[in-house]
């Protein structure tokens, strides 16, 4: 299995409250986030959200799309949002939330493993490429995120915490 660990961190100067809500609202990611192609709520979980699932479809630029579920585990309102992820991918995501003063902080972790067999056969040549579409992905969604809330992208790092890489 191909193992992924990578980091990706926006600065937006915008309101966490703000920022928090449209992460927080994923079904809306469809109308920002232009690698998102579905959301499709499965179950609503308790008052908080926990156990929540959500099956999400993404189409990054290489031709291929990825569908996964995802477990709401935690959820703290402007803190973090947690999941554990099974379909395609498997593993943990992790959002995390911070400020300082105007700009607000948004950390997102991904720990998976592919399941697709083509994907495990060909990673040790194409992890690059997979990492790579992962960066565009996410770098889709902090133009888009900023787009929405009509707020200045200071800045948009990803890391493959693996290598020790970052912006790929």
């Amino acid at each position: 299995m191909a193992h992924y660990h990578l980091l990706t961190i926006w600065r937006i100067q915008a309101p966490l409250d703000s920022v928090y809500a449209a992460i927080h609202n994923t079904p809306g990611w469809t109308d920002w986030w232009p690698g998102v192609m579905k959301v499709e709520k499965l179950a609503a979980g308790d008052a908080d959200g926990i156990n929540s699932v959500l099956r999400y479809v993404w189409q990054g630029r290489l031709p291929y799309r990825m569908v996964f579920e995802v477990r709401a585990t935690r959820i703290e309102a402007q803190v973090a949002i947690e999941g554990t992820v099974q379909g395609d991918l498997e593993g943990v995501g992790r959002w995390r939330f911070a400020h300082a003063g105007a700009v607000s902080t948004v950390r997102y972790e991904w720990h998976v493993h592919s399941t697709r067999w083509w994907m495990n056969l060909v990673a040790p040549f194409a992890r690059p490429l997979f990492i790579r579409n992962h960066g565009h992905l996410m770098q889709q969604g902090a133009e888009g995120l900023a787009r929405m809330l009509g707020a200045p992208l200071l800045s948009q790092e990803n890391i493959d915490l693996k290598a020790g890489v970052t912006n790929v």
